[in-house]
């Protein structure tokens, strides 16, 4: 007896994950890929070229439309849509897989918790380390109590900039989604590097099993000068059990070759770096969760080519959204459980604008 597909789309494709979805959606034997849809031509165009046999539509109303069987989404979308599409999918009954910031707007983000809930669909919030073999495997030494108890959690979660691939995100309005200044006397705005990383801010909250007490964060004067948004910056703060943390959600890493000494040598640099230090009561943990994968990121004067040997991430993913919608499950990672991440995003944006500790 063969098995019920799940019918799912893909709405806007103007997030810089997207791509990370194509192959992911096409073999899972558990879905169907329907459609997708994007009111931007050139993001068309480069699916149209990746992608044989899936309708693209103009619209997310002209989509849904020409296939009322859908039954589940990926808000594949800038920050700023999220609500809109959020509310065309609840009022349809459509199970919704979100990218990593709903929005930072909290009534907007209480707004979609009600539409999902009256709705009775799943919501699950895209955040991929979470899926990660080696943070796993680092959760697992954690809960074993390998190190004993953490005290102490530094971070890194740093990139080059998406910007040039994908212009929103250098945009206050479509990223933060208000155009709000950094700090007094700056012409930089909310809406760079820190609304790229939520994942470090989650991932301490999971091993620590505690919330956010304080945090305390600075930006440095931006190393590329062509953008608005924020692209430098470091928080530190206390969680409520005592543990404390030092953070780096900087988009540090440059998109262009950089030469090297030797004869014409040039290099790519690395796309992205997450590293993890846990010292704790018994001894301390290291981990590069991107260690063991190569991938190479293009830049804005080559094509955009990206090789990840980390699939398994986006795999478990969306397995686990086909199971949550099948089986009637809470995500793991769902609007509830996210919120107090947004919160003190919002809250790293307070402290560097009034220059003190913000508590929780």
């Amino acid at each position: 007896m063969m098995m019920k597909r799940l019918k799912i789309a893909m709405m806007s494709m103007t997030h810089g994950h997207t791509r990370k979805y194509y192959d992911v959606l096409k073999n899972n034997p558990k879905l169907e890929w329907i459609a997708v849809s994007t009111a931007n031509e050139e993001v068309r165009q480069v699916f149209l070229d990746k992608v044989d046999g899936i309708p693209c539509y103009d619209s997310d109303e002209a989509m849904l439309d020409a296939h009322p069987e859908t039954e589940a989404v990926v808000l594949a979308s800038e920050n700023s849509e999220h609500l809109r599409q959020v509310k065309l999918c609840a009022a349809r009954g459509i199970h919704i897989l979100s990218m990593k910031i709903p929005t930072f707007d909290m009534d907007e983000y209480a707004e979609m918790e009600r539409v999902c809930a009256e709705a009775g669909i799943v919501c699950q919030v895209e955040l991929e380390l979470h899926y990660n073999p080696v943070v796993m495997r680092m959760k697992e030494l954690v809960a074993s109590g390998a190190a004993g108890k953490a005290e102490a959690f530094n971070a890194t979660n740093i990139t080059l900039s998406p910007v040039w691939a994908f212009p929103w995100q250098g945009i206050p309005e479509k990223s933060y989604g208000k155009r709000i200044p950094i700090g007094a006397g700056t012409e930089k705005f909310r809406g760079g590097a820190l609304c790229d990383h939520p994942h470090i801010f989650d991932l301490i909250r999971e091993v620590t099993g505690s919330e956010f007490d304080t945090v305390f964060a600075k930006v440095a004067p931006n190393i590329r000068h062509d953008i608005e948004v924020e692209d430098m910056l470091s928080v530190v703060g206390k969680m409520k059990n005592g543990t404390v943390f030092s953070l780096d959600p900087s988009w540090s890493r440059t998109e262009h070759k950089l030469k090297v000494p030797g004869p014409g040598w040039e290099i790519s640099p690395k796309r992205m770096e997450v590293n993890v230090v846990i010292h704790g009561s018994r001894g301390s943990m290291f981990v590069d969760c991107f260690g063991p994968n190569t991938y190479h990121n293009g830049s804005p004067d080559e094509d955009y080519v990206v090789q990840y040997t980390y699939f398994d991430e986006w795999v478990k993913l969306i397995d686990e959204f086909t199971d949550n919608i099948e089986n009637k499950k809470t995500p793991k990672i769902n609007l509830a459980w996210h919120k107090n991440t947004i919160r003190v995003m919002n809250a790293v944006y307070e402290s560097i604008a009034s220059g003190k500790p913000v508590k929780l």
